[in-house]
């Protein structure tokens, strides 16, 4: 039956059974239920926040910025100040250029090799 009607027709046929197929059944969604990945990771977080009496109470909280020196342009520290390149805060530690060492990552703790 198929092979007897114009391609135009079968193409139609499918088109209309993709579009309206899923829509004829299936479970009914609720409203409250994220519809999309953003909503649901939004109720998560707000389910996350409303958990605080699993979190310890002796537990201090981060207030403040632990380093001196502004946050975004931390990237090597002497102590507990914060530079931005690294000739900076050899500078700072009292390093010349040859025994100026850097431990870690981002902020990155400079001192002078012996």
């Amino acid at each position: 039956m198929i092979l007897s009607m114009p391609l135009s027709r079968v193409l139609l046929i499918a088109a209309l059974a993709g579009v309206f197929g899923p829509a004829c059944g299936g479970e009914p969604k609720e409203a409250d239920e994220p519809q999309t990945a953003r909503e649901k990771m939004r109720a998560e977080a707000k389910n996350d926040k409303d958990d605080d009496d699993t979190k310890d109470p002796k537990a201090k909280p981060w207030g403040k910025w632990r380093y001196s020196g502004d946050r975004t342009s931390c990237f090597y520290r002497v102590g507990p100040k914060c530079y931005e390149t690294e000739k900076k805060a050899c500078k700072a530690a009292g390093c010349s250029k040859d025994n100026c060492e850097i431990e870690g990552a981002a902020p990155a703790h400079v001192s002078c090799s012996k």
